[in-house]
């Protein structure tokens, strides 16, 4: 008969436990690495290139034949071609007469006549910039807003300021309450202008910052923002009188040192046989007719015939200047 021993099974220390599992876990990994190694795919044919895009579906003009391949993440872009220009920007000369497209001087001074408040903020800059006037914008809601209809019977409808205003203000009103009420235009046609005037109002609202009514901008002749009133209270025609000759004389200031430092430029005051006036530089002669610009950029021509006695004289002298020895 065996005697069984009494002694205790010895059990291996811990540490040895994890020694042995490292070994064989890395073995083991190692091993499953090596049988699972992906091998190189074998080369298939590509009829089409590497875009695998027959030649009938590719694009015309390519370079590269078979195309580009893409890269992972996207390939680099590609330089931008030349945008065309717009047909309706782009100007047609004659050769033998180059600025046969500019328009005749006394054709933009025969411009339509002035109305007391513009409704075109094109015209009235214009108007501004060669009258050397600032212009006062009038943001308005004349069918909705009670301090409008207060500011315009207290102070814009007075006699006193209408005599004032025409001479020292160009004057703009952008109203987006205004009815179209004009006889010749049908139902649809009104409907549609009374559109066009609150888009175009909502338009200059947002372009100077507008929140409420009744809002006045006070722009100086070249364009830049010099006063801006907010509301009204009903007796306040003279407090909101005041402000508007307060902008006014710091504009004109403003003015008179603009205009004198193009003067220097060789800007001056032109004027046609009926007194009509144009601030712009002489940029062209040649054979009696003159080229214009203006500080705003308008171009124009005119032939010394139509300039007024004293131009007339100021050229002949500049031609006797420069033909002197």
């Amino acid at each position: 008969m065996r005697r069984h021993s009494s002694r205790p099974t010895r059990l291996l220390p811990l540490r040895w436990l994890c020694l042995v599992a490292a070994v064989f876990g890395v073995t083991g990994c190692g091993w499953i690495g090596s049988k699972l190694k992906p091998t190189a795919p074998k080369d298939e044919p590509k009829p089409f290139g590497e875009t695998g895009i027959p030649p009938e579906l590719r694009a015309r003009g390519s370079g590269n034949a078979d195309g580009s391949v893409v890269a992972p993440g996207g390939n680099k872009p590609g330089v931008p071609g030349l945008a065309l220009t717009p047909r309706e920007d782009i100007v047609f000369t004659n050769p033998d007469d180059p600025e046969a497209q500019l328009p005749e001087l006394a054709d933009l001074l025969a411009a339509p006549k002035s109305k007391t408040w513009e409704d075109s903020e094109t015209l009235a800059r214009r108007r501004a910039a060669r009258e050397g006037k600032p212009l006062l914008i009038w943001f308005t809601s004349s069918q909705n807003s009670p301090m409008c209809k207060a500011l315009n019977e207290e102070l814009f409808t007075t006699s006193d300021f209408e005599k004032w205003a025409n001479e020292k203000l160009v004057r703009l009103r952008v109203d987006d309450a205004m009815r179209v009420d004009d006889p010749g235009l049908s139902l649809d046609e009104a409907r549609s202008r009374e559109i066009d005037v609150k888009n175009y109002a909502a338009e200059l609202k947002m372009r100077f910052k507008v929140m409420g009514h009744p809002t006045l901008i006070l722009l100086n002749s070249s364009g830049e923002v010099i006063g801006r009133y907010v509301g009204y209270k009903r007796g306040g025609a003279d407090f909101t009188w005041g402000l508007l000759k307060h902008g006014e004389s710091v504009s004109t200031r403003a003015y008179a040192a603009w205009r004198d430092g193009l003067e220097k430029k060789g800007y001056r005051e032109w004027r046609d046989r009926r007194e009509r006036k144009v601030f712009a530089k002489l940029v062209a002669y040649a054979k009696g007719e003159l080229t214009f610009v203006e500080p705003d950029g308008t171009r124009s021509r005119t032939h010394e015939d139509k300039l007024s006695d004293v131009d007339r004289s100021w050229l002949s002298g500049q031609k006797n200047h420069v033909s002197s020895p």
